[in-house]
């Protein structure tokens, strides 16, 4: 791991944390501000949560919360301002990261 990615990964676990912010309709921005999470939320329905890869990548990850739909993740809002998501985020391409959001902190899981 090079100091970048040691700074990186630091900051995302030990630093400010991620906030929720609530977008109505069934799709989240267009434009997300780096560390923030977006739900798009309509009629109290949760469809979709996106956000930007804290690997610092850049690539914007959109996830379904929709039961009915795979796959799909599950939002937990403590005091309705930090996220927890389950299960944990693995991303197939791009930087190939593996991270959980927990409580608004990223928590990189072990290559």
């Amino acid at each position: 791991m090079n100091i970048r990615s040691f700074i990186i990964r630091a900051w995302n676990r030990y630093g400010i944390r991620r906030q929720l912010i609530i977008n109505s309709g069934d799709t989240p921005p267009s434009n997300l501000k780096s560390r923030n999470l977006y739900l798009a939320q309509e009629d109290e329905e949760n469809w979709a949560v996106a956000f930007n890869c804290p690997c610092g990548c850049g690539d914007r990850i959109e996830l379904q919360l929709l039961p009915e739909l795979s796959p799909n993740w599950q939002l937990i809002n403590e005091r309705k301002k930090y996220p927890t998501l389950h299960p944990s985020i693995w991303r197939k391409n791009g930087c190939k990261s593996h991270f959980w959001i927990k409580r608004g902190h990223v928590h990189w899981c072990k290559p």
